[in-house]
């Protein structure tokens, strides 16, 4: 980022007190916010109603971010599109748009690349290069938005990237995108991702945000969580658990686990019994995801009938489960593929 302001992070009371400093009137604020979080302008001179003199001004000490399409890829089976984003500063970030019954629903990325190493996602096999500022999340909104002249009414922080490891900027944009005076998301309609900081859950749990936590789990213990996921050295699966309780007793939001099932490896009887014995009492709800294959890991599918005996299980143990529904499967369906396959182009 340049030396100049990002006036697109700015929430309404610091656009107030960033125009009061510059001799300007109060009400200045909120016409520039509506500006750029419910018009969505992409430069200060489309701003109508505002002085030339200020958007002169603004333009020599703010930064207006915008991204730009470099791709996108629309599947054919269930009309999903799949951007990439080029940054200012020429890194690449992907999000998804998906279509439901119920409304749009748009996929964010909150990093450039992700240091968690989980070993099936293709988002973390180069490292973090670094966090998104909130204009660039919100960004990846309004510019799918615009591109299908569309409303869009949902929003999961499941792309590139740990959310929680961006927490500061994470928090921001959740505050930002569901402010009546700009995109006016519900929150309900948000979910944030996390693959188990326990000190941001906690952290999180008192924003007091309406927002569903999902975690992604993927093991029905802490030797086989270990073995996905190198969090889970830091932060035991009984810990995780915890935090989610006391984010369920702070919020009165149901946590959604996410459970990728990968052939022969926590996908048995066994493994759905230890689960629902770990989660069971709890106020939760269990999302079964078939693995998307990625070339740089040998990790397989695990069969129809294995994943609904999975269900099965679960289901008679009392445990709420679904199985996500695949979308966008032809188009790098998997986190990361498109950026991946971009750079190495």
């Amino acid at each position: 980022m340049s030396g100049k302001t990002d006036i697109k992070s700015l929430d309404l009371n610091e656009m107030e007190a960033f125009l009061s400093a510059r001799g300007e009137k109060k009400f200045r604020a909120k016409q520039i916010y509506q500006w750029l979080h419910e018009k969505k302008v992409t430069s200060f001179a489309q701003m109508t109603n505002i002085s030339l003199d200020l958007q002169r001004k603004l333009d020599e000490e703010c930064e207006l971010i915008v991204l730009k399409q470099e791709l996108v890829q629309i599947s054919k089976a269930d009309g999903t599109r799949k951007y990439l984003f080029a940054l200012a500063d020429g890194n690449m970030i992907e999000s998804v748009l998906m279509r439901y019954k119920h409304g749009n629903s748009v996929c964010v990325s909150s990093q450039v690349g992700c240091r968690m190493g989980c070993r099936f996602c293709a988002s973390t096999l180069d490292g973090l290069v670094r966090n998104l500022a909130p204009s660039e999340i919100l960004e990846q909104i309004y510019r799918i938005g615009e591109d299908i002249g569309e409303r869009i009414s949902n929003v999961v922080i499941m792309g590139s990237g740990e959310p929680l490891d961006n927490y500061e900027n994470v928090v921001r944009f959740l505050s930002m995108v569901s402010d009546e005076n700009g995109p006016n998301i519900s929150q309900r309609n948000i979910t944030v991702s996390t693959c188990g900081i326990v000190p941001n859950i906690l952290r999180l749990a008192e924003e007091r945000f309406q927002i569903t936590l999902a975690i992604s789990l993927h093991a029905s213990s802490q030797e086989k969580r270990k073995e996905l996921m190198p969090v889970a050295n830091k932060y035991g699966i009984d810990e995780v658990l915890s935090a989610c309780r006391t984010y369920f007793e702070k919020t009165g939001r149901r946590i959604t686990f996410e459970y990728s099932l990968v052939g022969g490896v926590n996908d048995t009887g066994e493994d759905a019994g230890r689960l629902a014995e770990l989660i069971k009492g709890m106020n939760c709800h269990v999302n079964l995801i078939p693995v998307n294959p990625i070339k740089e890991r040998d990790y397989v599918q695990s069969g129809q009938s294995k994943v609904l005996n999975f269900k099965n299980k679960l289901e008679k143990n009392g445990i709420n489960v679904t199985i996500r529904r695949e979308m966008g499967r032809d188009i790098d369906g998997a986190c990361g593929q498109l950026r991946k396959r971009f750079l190495e182009r």
